[in-house]
C-alpha cells in the first residue's frame, strides 16, 4: 500500500520535508508518494490543495507560519475529514508563551535567513558525492579541486571547505594510474595539489595498516611512499599552474585557509 503526503508550506517547503524525510527514516517499508505545495499564501490556495487530497485519500503535513491561513487549513481538514499535522503552529505558540511574545508570521523568513544553510547543505551534498575520484565528469561544476595521494587528507578538507560552501571535488593520485582527462582541462587556478614528507606519510599509513591488520601490502612502506610522490610530482609538473600544497604536520582548518587565500572571495 502507497500513502500520499501532500507537503505544505507559505515557505519554499524545504523544512517540512527534511521534517518529514527524518521521520520516514523510521519507517523503511512504508512506500510514501510526497508531493511538496509550496508558497500557499490564500484560502483559495488551500480550497485547491484540499480538492486535490480529497482525491488522492491524501493527508497534509504543513509549515504554515500565518494564523489565518494555518487555521484555514486545519478548519478545512476537519470539514473534508482529511488528516493534517501542523508542524509549526504548536512550536511558534509555546515559543511565544516562553517569549512573551508574538512571532512575526512572515512567510518564508526560515528560508531567507537560512539561505547560506542551505547552500551549505548543497555544498556538502556535493563533496560526499565527488569523493574520492567520483564522478569526475563533474569537476567544472566544483570550485576547489584536490588532488594527492592516499592519506593527505582529501576527503576532511573536502568536508571542512564544504562546511564553509564550497563547492569541492578530490581525485586520488594512484602510481601507476593517470587522473582523469577533464583534470587538465578545468580551470587550473581552483585545481589543489596535495604534497608532504614521505616519512611523515609512512607513518600515518602505518597507523591505516595497523587499523586494517596489516593487510595493505607495501602500502605504508616508506619506498613506496616515495615512490607514489615522486609519481604524484611528475603529475603535477604537467600543469604548471596548479597550486601545491603542503600538508605535513599542519591541522586541517591551517591548510584550508591557505587554499582560500589563494581563491578570490566566495560572492555571497
Amino acid at each position: 500500500m502507497q500513502f500520499t503526503i501532500f507537503v505544505v508550506s507559505d515557505g519554499t517547503g524545504r523544512t517540512a520535508q527534511q521534517a518529514l524525510d527524518a521521520a520516514l527514516m523510521q519507517f523503511p517499508d512504508i512506500a510514501v508518494d510526497i508531493r511538496v505545495r509550496a508558497e500557499v499564501r490564500t484560502k483559495n490556495d488551500i480550497k485547491v490543495i484540499l480538492h486535490e487530497a480529497l482525491n488522492e485519500n491524501a493527508f497534509i503535513l504543513h509549515t504554515i507560519v500565518q494564523n489565518e491561513i494555518r487555521h484555514e487549513i486545519v478548519r478545512a481538514g476537519r470539514i473534508n475529514n482529511i488528516e493534517t499535522i501542523d508542524l509549526m503552529g504548536p512550536l511558534l505558540a509555546r515559543l511565544g508563551h516562553q517569549f512573551e511574545n508574538v512571532p512575526e508570521q512572515k512567510p518564508g523568513i526560515f528560508h531567507t535567513r537560512n539561505k547560506e544553510y542551505f547552500q551549505r547543505i548543497d555544498s556538502m551534498q556535493f563533496a560526499f558525492t565527488h569523493d574520492d575520484g567520483l564522478r569526475t565528469h563533474e569537476l567544472d561544476k566544483a570550485e576547489i579541486i584536490l588532488i594527492g595521494v592516499s592519506r593527505t587528507f582529501k576527503t576532511p578538507l573536502s568536508i571542512y571547505l564544504a562546511s564553509r560552501g564550497w563547492f569541492v571535488a578530490n581525485v586520488p593520485i594512484i602510481i601507476g594510474i593517470q587522473p582523469p582527462k577533464g583534470l587538465f582541462e578545468v580551470d587550473p587556478s581552483k585545481v589543489f595539489c596535495l604534497n608532504t614528507i614521505a616519512s611523515r606519510l609512512s607513518t600515518l599509513r602505518q597507523v591505516r595498516e595497523e587499523h586494517l591488520g596489516k593487510q595493505t601490502g607495501d602500502y605504508a612502506s616508506l619506498q613506496h611512499v616515495r615512490n607514489e610522490l615522486l609519481f604524484a610530482q611528475g603529475i603535477y609538473n604537467r600543469q604548471p599552474k596548479w597550486t601545491v600544497i603542503k600538508v605535513s604536520s599542519k591541522p586541517i582548518e591551517e591548510i584550508a585557509t591557505e587554499i582560500l587565500a589563494h581563491l578570490k572571495p566566495k560572492s555571497e
